[in-house]
């Protein structure tokens, strides 16, 4: 496992600070987004109602995808793609661009663009869902309005050329509508039907839409919650946060003041597969030789760097602190 000491991405305060002043924009609603992500709910809601209605299997199978769209995207579009921290081959790579397209959450390199964007530029108008702008604006309402100027200028500027090097992206930016609705409507839909006769009607408002919907909304999480309300044990003076119920349902990414503290770390986390799903599957690909490479924070920049900067909510451990001593005696 190689080792990751680099802690925050390249950026320059003296930019940031210039980008948190800049000026206005006018306010421009997307308004096809606005209906789509309505509407999309709106079934969902329905769906709610229909997952009483539907078969035990139908219930198992929607669970099953709603976890692997969610790593498709965290330990996917995030961890591999956007961040570099591990390498895989290309049968898991496949995997997860399949389960990408079924998450919903534009192509791959759309997805890492903005993300690099986010973690450069974080809570300025550059970021594409600064959470300086609200609670609703970073969870969904960031797509309902027209880009702010700065994210559409910095977003142009991030290299994405590692990410395009990949025929796995490059094939599903080719094939992204298609694959989509194959993989993130259609398919989901039938399969309950003809394996064990669940209605279409009920697969499409609960295994479809209420999956989509869940799925989204535990992405969305990260970006509204867990840089709002938690603790800031390794980084007090940056927006994001520890959020364990986040990272539960959104597979591991709610260990956002670590991740942000440590972007490079593949686990996202000092605490291992605890509230951590992407963790673990990333590791059991390891140990089946599909991923490889994995980056790692050491114990010791993890436990110097909560002394350092923490808020104090989650000391280093004894053994580190009996070291510090000693040296300072």
């Amino acid at each position: 496992m190689a080792p990751c000491t680099e802690t925050v991405m390249q950026k320059s305060a003296l930019e940031n600070v210039v980008l948190k002043q800049s000026e206005p924009y006018e306010r421009i609603f997307v308004w096809r987004n606005v209906v789509k992500i309505s509407l999309v709910h709106l079934m969902a809601l329905y769906g709610c109602y229909e997952y009483f209605y539907s078969m035990w299997q139908t219930h198992i199978f929607g669970t099953i995808i709603l976890i692997f769209s969610g790593i498709s995207v965290t330990a996917g579009a995030h961890r591999l793609w956007c961040h570099r921290a591990y390498k895989a081959k290309m049968p898991l790579r496949i995997f997860l661009m399949i389960f990408n397209c079924m998450a919903a959450q534009n192509d791959i390199h759309e997805w890492v663009r903005d993300h690099r964007v986010h973690h450069k530029y974080s809570e300025t108008d550059a970021d594409p869902h600064n959470v300086n702008r609200g609670f609703f604006f970073a969870h969904v309402g960031w797509l309902f309005l027209r880009k702010h100027p700065l994210v559409t200028k910095k977003g142009k500027a991030i290299d994405c050329s590692d990410v395009l090097a990949d025929p796995v992206v490059r094939f599903q930016m080719r094939y992204y509508m298609l694959l989509v609705t194959l993989f993130s409507f259609y398919l989901p839909t039938v399969i309950p039907h003809y394996l064990w006769g669940e209605s279409c009607w009920n697969a499409f408002f609960t295994v479809t839409m209420l999956r989509l919907v869940l799925s989204l909304n535990f992405t969305w999480s990260v970006n509204s919650f867990a840089h709002l309300w938690g603790t800031k044990p390794f980084d007090k003076d940056i927006s994001p946060v520890e959020t364990p119920w986040v990272s539960f349902f959104a597979v591991g990414e709610g260990f956002h003041n670590y991740h942000h503290t440590f972007p490079m770390d593949y686990s996202t986390s000092e605490l291992g597969w605890k509230f951590n799903m992407s963790t673990m599957f990333i590791d059991i690909m390891a140990a089946c030789g599909q991923a490889y490479d994995l980056k790692s924070t050491p114990k010791e920049i993890i436990e110097s760097r909560k002394l350092r900067t923490g808020d104090g909510s989650r000391l280093p451990n004894k053994e580190y602190l009996k070291v510090v001593s000693k040296q300072q005696g």
